[in-house]
C-alpha cells in the first residue's frame, strides 16, 4: 500500500473508480477526468494537487484532489476523494485524507474545505466527513438543483 503522485497511467483506473462508486454524474466524471489531465499535463500548475493510493498489486484503489482556495490565506479545497467500491470500509479514504492533511499542515494550511450534497446518494460521504472531524460549515437550500443542497465541511488544521 502507497500513497503517490498520481501518475498518467492511474487516469483509467481513477476515471472506472469515479464511475463505479455511482455517485457521480457523466458531467461530473468528465470533470474530475480533466482535472486530472490538467494536472498532468502541466507540471507548472499549482491549481491541483492528486494523489493516488496504490494497494499491494500496483493497482489503484483511490484518490484525493486538493488545491489552494483561490484568494485565501492557507484554506485548501477537498476536490475529489473517491475509493474503489469494493475495498470501501478498508480505511482508504482514511489514508488518503490523513495524506494530504499532513502535507498541509506541513505547507503552514489552516482549513481544509469539502463540499458535496445533501441528497442520499451522498449520505456515506456525508458521514464520512464527519467521522473524520470534518465540521458543517454551511447548509444552502436547492443550490444544485431542486432538492439538492449544498452541504460545506471545514476541518482546521
Amino acid at each position: 500500500m502507497l500513497v503517490r503522485r498520481t501518475e498518467r497511467q492511474d487516469v483509467e483506473a481513477i476515471r472506472s473508480i469515479v464511475i463505479a462508486t455511482e455517485v457521480f454524474s457523466e458531467e461530473e466524471v468528465g470533470i474530475a477526468v480533466e482535472l486530472l489531465e490538467i494536472y498532468l499535463n502541466d507540471p507548472e500548475q499549482k491549481d491541483y494537487e492528486i494523489f493516488s493510493y496504490v494497494g499491494g498489486e500496483g493497482t489503484v484503489l483511490g484518490y484525493i484532489c486538493i488545491g489552494p482556495t483561490p484568494a485565501t490565506v492557507a484554506t485548501y479545497d477537498l476536490y475529489w476523494i473517491a475509493v474503489d467500491p469494493r475495498t470501501h470500509s478498508k480505511g482508504i479514504g482514511t489514508v488518503l485524507l490523513n495524506y494530504v492533511e499532513d502535507i498541509l499542515r506541513q505547507k503552514g494550511g489552516r482549513l481544509l474545505i469539502a463540499e458535496t450534497s445533501s441528497t442520499s446518494k451522498y449520505d456515506n460521504t456525508r458521514e464520512f466527513y464527519e467521522r473524520k472531524k470534518f465540521q458543517k460549515l454551511a447548509h444552502i437550500k436547492e443550490y444544485y438543483k431542486p432538492n439538492d443542497d449544498l452541504v460545506i465541511y471545514g476541518k482546521y488544521l
